[in-house]
């Protein structure tokens, strides 16, 4: 007994030097006070930094704060800002620039590609899941859309120069060869792998919007303003739906990327797809 008495009138005793910060625990001295004594704060999370484990890079270096911002409902359309961090912009720009060539458009008569003066980018496919990177891009993608990494197409990586544009169109198919092989394009997210400098917008022109009504109407070039517009912005993403929620095609997704003015504009595309698709 004497000797538990013993125990606990050291544990009794250890116990208040602490309280007094006569003694402090391993750790204490990060986040003290000024005598750098006493139990430490807790430290502040980093906030909305990836661990290099989930991309695979070394450094991925920050991100501002993800937040979603809703468009439009007319379309259904939302941007992810700080979707992408610099690096995996960089990276998947490093993966394209050696295999870009002539973007083409579907052939609604045949289900094929053909070259199209609608569309003057240059670009090319990367494989889905092709490395760790781009499957953990591929996850985030299915984590937000809420649509199956099975039901993606590859990524898409464009480049658009000076004068180059997309002019309106629909990203579902026309064709029963695609609908059939594949399935029907349900929706679109579009990442900004790079800044513009001036154009370069993308464009809704049938949603029913006045976009003079756009806090950014001033810095919108004159193809921007002919609908709802989203000026290209490093790391962010796009989502926009090309059907509606009862399964029917919505008109007003129709969309186009507006000529570049100044600078270069670099971006990637993953189309999304369903067989059948009923609530």
């Amino acid at each position: 007994m004497a000797v538990v008495a013993a125990l606990l009138l050291a544990c009794a005793a250890l116990l208040l030097l602490l309280a007094l910060g006569a003694l402090s625990l391993p750790g204490a001295s990060d986040g003290a006070g000024p005598r750098g004594a006493g139990l430490a704060r807790p430290r502040p999370r980093a906030r909305f930094r990836r661990s290099a484990t989930d991309s695979g890079l070394e450094v991925r270096g920050e991100k501002g704060e993800p937040w979603t911002e809703v468009l439009s409902w007319e379309p259904r359309a939302f941007v992810y800002h700080n979707f992408l961090s610099k690096e995996e912009c960089d990276y998947l720009i490093s993966l394209a620039k050696p295999h870009m060539k002539k973007s083409t458009v579907v052939d609604s008569a045949t289900g094929g590609s053909k070259d199209s003066r609608v569309r003057t980018s240059s670009g090319m496919f990367l494989r889905r899941g092709q490395d760790k990177i781009i499957r953990t891009i591929e996850k985030r993608i299915a984590d937000y859309t809420f649509i199956p990494v099975e039901h993606g197409e590859g990524l898409q990586v464009l480049h658009y120069e000076v004068g180059q544009k997309y002019e309106p169109h629909f990203d579902y198919f026309h064709d029963d060869y695609n609908t059939k092989n594949g399935g029907q394009r349900i929706a679109t997210l579009l990442m900004y792998l790079s800044d513009v400098e001036d154009g370069g917008e993308t464009v809704f022109p049938s949603a029913p919007v006045n976009s003079s009504s756009s806090p950014f109407y001033n810095e919108l070039s004159e193809c921007a303003k002919n609908g709802l517009s989203v000026k290209p912005k490093m790391g962010d993403a796009l989502l926009f739906w090309s059907m509606k929620p009862d399964g029917s095609l919505d008109p007003t997704s129709l969309h186009g990327g507006c000529p570049v003015i100044k600078g270069n504009k670099w971006s990637s595309t993953k189309w999304m797809r369903v067989h059948e698709y009923k609530i």
